[in-house]
């Protein structure tokens, strides 16, 4: 994808996941970003609002810098906060988020091309009590694993940042090296959820479902608990043949 491909893209993306109505994001919550080349990749700027975000709330970073910071241990918020602003491809653009170290680390994975982080009120009832990991691990209706993957990678609460990122990419390693393939959904505990994907329609997708996902979740849970689906139907719903012929139309 060119330059001016991947931007309107992730602007597109992020006014999607930023409207108010879907309760996924508010004010300067959340983040989106898009591949460019191997090289670089654009990220939302640090403070703007995915619902109004503009081509110059999208700053090109590098990789390379970013993704050698996952490997250092020892920096101060400051050096953090140093690094960030160097890896900008126009010195003169604004600071990218915090979050951008994980972004560059899951858009460096292979067939990942859009990321989107979003604070669903829906999934956050779920992150935010002691059900969460129970959620991650379970599916509970077809179009969930359509969508969402046979499970999403559950990551414990760890400080915003440089920390956070080390984690994430840590705990999707792991699931890699197990499935042979990058997840769909990563959720946070206490913050939030990411998903990712080739195109923009396979984040929305996967954002939805698990905000639709923790809505039913939370009524089953009201209704005497959530009844999961067996190991052997998970897997069967996903090597279907019908399901990867939906999963191609669904450009997931």
């Amino acid at each position: 994808m060119n330059q001016h491909d991947a931007l309107h893209a992730m602007l597109e993306l992020s006014h999607f996941l930023g409207e108010e109505r879907r309760q996924l994001a508010i004010l300067g919550e959340g983040n989106t970003s898009a591949k460019i080349d191997n090289e670089t990749f654009f990220v939302k700027a640090s403070g703007s609002s995915l619902q109004t975000l503009g081509e110059d709330d999208a700053v090109v970073c590098r990789f390379e810098s970013l993704l050698s910071m996952l490997d250092q241990t020892d920096l101060s918020d400051q050096q953090i906060e140093d690094q960030l602003l160097a890896c900008r491809v126009d010195s003169s653009a604004k600071k990218p988020s915090v979050e951008t170290l994980f972004h560059a680390y899951l858009l460096s994975l292979p067939g990942v091309e859009f990321v989107g982080h979003t604070h669903s009120v829906a999934v956050n009832q779920i992150l935010c009590s002691p059900l969460a990991s129970e959620f991650a691990t379970g599916r509970l209706f077809p179009d969930e694993i359509v969508c969402c993957g046979c499970r999403s990678v559950f990551v414990p609460y760890t400080d915003p940042g440089l920390q956070l990122s080390q984690v994430i990419r840590d705990k999707t390693g792991a699931f890699i090296d197990e499935l042979g393939a990058a997840p769909r959904v990563i959720l946070l505990e206490n913050h939030g959820l990411i998903t990712l994907g080739k195109t923009p329609g396979a984040v929305k997708a996967a954002m939805l479902m698990a905000h639709k996902a923790a809505e039913i979740f939370v009524g089953a849970a009201a209704m005497g608990g959530p009844v999961f689906m067996s190991d052997i139907d998970v897997e069967r719903i996903a090597n279907r043949i019908d399901e990867h012929y939906r999963q191609r139309a669904l450009k997931l």
